[in-house]
């Protein structure tokens, strides 16, 4: 995978980023950079820290110390700001299965305060690019466990954000709704140029889609590069789960809590 680095700013910025929640550390001092264009992978097991890192660069979580910047912005100082350039897809189920497609997406348009006037053509674009136009006034409840996250996807599309955000975006699909989430992530980076930072326990999808990762564990950065160049690291003929097991160990074991396995779960028994 290619991709031409600019001297334009970063995409997004974390410097030495802290969070607890109580006695417990989620993030110690968590660094990376995301150039424009790129597609980033947070990697780590259960508990690492990716999510608090994501819910603080989409202002949902105020660090307790450190700094981000998402398109240059400060996500403390200039909140509503970086909501503009930004699209989030959470882990957790965002689409309304008791509303039509339209609708969904015309709730975000509302949300996001896209101008009255532009709504419509908005709507209608962002789900034509997820390929749901046909199926734009059907109840998202009928929708397949692929069609939903491209609905989804429609929704954090329709404000035309600059970075786009996928917090385990296929989880609980099937191989062949997976590859098709993916060709539309792939699509919208070399048709608009937009940034992507994604987090995903596939390392196959990391290794394909991804021109950088880093590897969280214990609420820090303890690996980042190209996956080819971590896989080098290792051995000959490593690939990024070897990668992964080398950085964290037995962590796997250990990590996480139970509300992330209910959370995983009910995601992936919704998406069926």
């Amino acid at each position: 995978m290619t991709m031409t680095m600019t001297s334009a700013p970063p995409a997004i910025a974390c410097q030495d980023l802290v969070h607890s929640f109580g006695a417990t550390c989620a993030l110690d001092g968590v660094s990376f950079t995301v150039a424009p264009g790129e597609i980033f992978g947070l990697l780590g097991p259960n508990g690492a820290g990716k999510t608090t890192t994501i819910r603080i660069l989409a202002t949902l979580l105020p660090a307790d110390a450190g700094t981000a910047r998402v398109a240059g912005l400060d996500v403390r100082r200039e909140a509503m700001a970086v909501r503009r350039v930004l699209g989030y897809v959470p882990q957790q189920l965002s689409a309304d299965g008791a509303l039509t497609g339209y609708e969904n997406v015309w709730l975000f348009a509302r949300l996001y305060d896209v101008p009255r006037h532009e709504r419509q053509a908005r709507i209608q674009d962002a789900l034509a690019s997820m390929g749901l136009a046909e199926a734009a006034n059907r109840l998202a409840a009928t929708y397949s466990g692929g069609m939903v996250r491209r609905l989804e996807l429609a929704q954090a599309l329709v404000n035309r954000p600059r970075v786009l955000i996928l917090d385990e975006p296929t989880v609980g699909l099937d191989p062949v709704a997976r590859a098709g989430v993916w060709d539309r992530v792939r699509s919208l980076r070399e048709q608009l140029g937009m940034t992507v930072l994604l987090t995903t326990h596939y390392m196959e999808e990391a290794d394909l889609l991804c021109d950088r990762v880093a590897l969280m564990h214990r609420g820090r950065v303890q690996a980042l590069g190209t996956p080819a160049a971590l896989k080098a690291e290792i051995h000959p003929g490593a690939t990024l789960d070897d990668v992964f097991r080398h950085y964290t160990g037995d962590a796997l074991l250990d990590q996480g809590s139970l509300r992330d396995v209910r959370s995983t779960r009910r995601t992936a028994r919704r998406l069926g």
